[in-house]
């Protein structure tokens, strides 16, 4: 049975930020990720994980200017400093909790670039960010996101961050698979998944098309979470949907899976 996260950016979104760690566990996850911490304090972040005890398994790196419509620096020519620098506050973030796991975001293709060139700027990133996520025994994720959700975004099917993956050789460098992105972009979810299981850090998911709970769309969860027991997948699965209801009445997919995950058996 798989181990969920909640993603406390896009769930609980009706109270603080911080509440929603005891949230997320009165609502029995045994575990929590985020998008992007970095406007909250990370001593505050660090003390609501150690009071409520619930691992961080996931944040992403900084992704830029989003006012400017950026959604990271990955493959962007001339920004590598900022890339940098950047990096090096995510796993100053990821350290305070504990986390492991860092999802580095490609960015948006410019206009009339080479494709070529965007993959030697992103790999040469990648190499960067593992070797100093590595000192601190931190994994690097890649994730495909889907072109409706980010117009132009640069990584957008599981089989170019697999290319990625290969031609970067950094040993602690992961895909971080999301079944409503690759459902939109690609489909074929549970041949795919399991093809792609052994480069594979993380899951996350919400349904298709709206991106809402498990339930209200066309992909059939309950099969592919047991699927992913089938093909011997251990990690986690972030539940990073939008709910458009106060999050604890979404929670009818989690019902099945609430009282291992409280019992600690699959913690």
């Amino acid at each position: 049975m798989p181990r969920f996260s909640a993603n406390l950016s896009t769930l609980y979104q009706e109270i603080p930020f911080l509440q929603r760690f005891a949230a997320a566990a009165q609502s029995g996850f045994a575990a929590v990720e985020y998008q992007f911490p970095y406007d909250t304090d990370k001593r505050d972040l660090a003390a609501a994980q150690r009071e409520l005890k619930l691992p961080v398994v996931l944040h992403n790196a900084p992704p830029g200017d989003p006012a400017k419509g950026e959604r990271g620096l990955g493959c962007l020519e001339g920004r590598q400093g900022e890339f940098r620098d950047q990096i090096a506050l995510a796993i100053d973030y990821a350290r305070a909790v504990g986390c492991k796991k860092l999802h580095v975001m490609a960015g948006i293709w410019p206009a009339g670039a080479d494709e070529e060139d965007l993959d030697r700027v992103f790999i040469d990133n990648l190499r960067h960010a593992g070797k100093e996520a590595a000192k601190v025994g931190i994994e690097i994720l890649i994730e495909p996101l889907s072109r409706p959700s980010v117009p132009n975004y640069y990584l957008c099917k599981s089989k170019q961050a697999a290319r990625i993956i290969e031609r970067a050789q950094v040993p602690n460098l992961k895909l971080q698979y999301d079944f409503f992105h690759m459902q939109v972009m690609e489909g074929n979810l549970a041949a795919t998944v399991e093809r792609r299981l052994p480069i594979i850090g993380h899951i996350q998911m919400a349904d298709a098309p709206r991106r809402l709970e498990p339930g209200t769309g066309e992909i059939n969860y309950p099969f592919l979470f047991a699927h992913l027991d089938r093909i011997g997948y251990r990690g986690h699965v972030g539940a990073e949907y939008k709910p458009e209801r106060p999050t604890t009445e979404t929670l009818a997919w989690f019902q099945p899976y609430r009282a291992q995950q409280r019992a600690g058996l699959i913690a």
